[in-house]
């Protein structure tokens, strides 16, 4: 019996190590699927040009300075990739135009830009029709992922579709931006104000008598400009469509010295906000660019922001035909 049991236990053991041996080679074995590398993917978000970019050169024109603009990088394969542009905040009906301009030395472009005037079309040009609120449009290129985004050195440019195109007037741009990279973040101030219906803030005896509708309110918006300078934004809500609004400031007085003895001067200040706008829809936007900086306009400037009933004939003398009075940017 103790013979039997002494050949059973070797016999066991050699069992099992043949038996373990025999998984590990089926494992081994076993076949791999290969893995697909991930497509890479990358987005960019894009400012209204203040100036940021060419200090001299900020945006100057009506366009709302509420358009942005967001740019998706898609890779495809190891060559190609997809731009995706989407505009926000658009002109319904406009048509936009979007260009990628290489980058060039101004002492050898025809009038001096710091980029190639011919677009590229390579690399981004489209057109895309506004719709007052956001649209895409796309473009896939012959270009790597890694040489768009690292090693193309150029310019994304978004005109104004209320101007006449151009490719030297920096100024016509809505958009300025570094081609497929991260822009900096703007050091530019901003402020924003909103202003009632005149019901005499002010003084109880300028309060608004007239027939515009009270459900109206004016939102005014200062932005520092790269070259010291502050477009001055108005957006009107519930305008009345087809009637055009005079938008005025007007600096503080002594009514003792003004003609007809208001508390400002009767002639509207050029150098800060004149601006006539036709109301298209029941929101309305306009903008000027002001002479002064900002933070004059926000700290030093003391004056009163107008809005003059479009129902009744302009008059600077009478307070109760304005539907928006406030001090101005504060």
């Amino acid at each position: 019996m103790k013979i039997k049991n002494y050949i059973v236990l070797p016999m066991i053991t050699l069992g099992m190590v043949l038996g373990t041996t025999s998984c590990k080679k089926d494992k081994e074995e076993e076949p791999t699927t290969p893995v697909a590398p991930a497509m890479m993917s990358a987005t960019y978000n894009y400012g209204f040009n203040n100036g940021e970019i060419i200090p001299s050169a900020a945006y100057d024109g009506t366009h709302s300075d509420e358009l942005t603009a967001t740019m998706k990088i898609d890779e495809l394969s190891s060559s190609q990739t997809k731009i995706t542009v989407t505009l926000n905040n658009t002109v319904s009906g406009a048509t936009y135009n979007m260009h990628s301009h290489d980058a060039a030395d101004p002492a050898t472009t025809p009038n001096g830009t710091p980029y190639n005037e011919t677009p590229n079309a390579a690399v981004f040009t489209q057109t895309v029709t506004g719709n007052g609120a956001s649209v895409s449009v796309s473009q896939t290129i012959n270009m790597s992922f890694s040489q768009l985004t690292t090693s193309y050195n150029g310019f994304f440019v978004v005109h104004d579709p209320l101007q006449a195109l151009s490719t030297t007037d920096i100024s016509t741009y809505l958009v300025l931006g570094s081609m497929a990279r991260a822009q900096a973040a703007s050091t530019l101030m901003s402020q924003e104000f909103d202003v009632p219906f005149n019901t005499g803030q002010v003084a109880p005896q300028f309060a608004y008598m007239g027939t515009h509708p009270t459900n109206y309110n004016a939102h005014l918006r200062l932005q520092e400009l790269g070259n010291g300078t502050t477009r001055v934004s108005v957006h009107l809500h519930n305008a009345v469509v087809g009637e055009t609004y005079n938008i005025h400031s007007h600096d503080f007085a002594d009514p003792a010295t003004t003609p007809n003895g208001t508390p400002y001067d009767e002639t509207p200040n050029a150098n800060v906000c004149v601006m006539s706008v036709m109301a298209t829809s029941a929101m309305v936007d306009v903008n000027q660019i002001s002479t002064l900086s900002f933070s004059n306009l926000t700290t030093v400037y003391e004056g009163f922001f107008v809005v003059h009933d479009p129902l009744q004939a302009i008059s600077t003398t009478d307070p109760t035909t304005y539907i928006s009075l406030a001090q101005f940017a504060r």
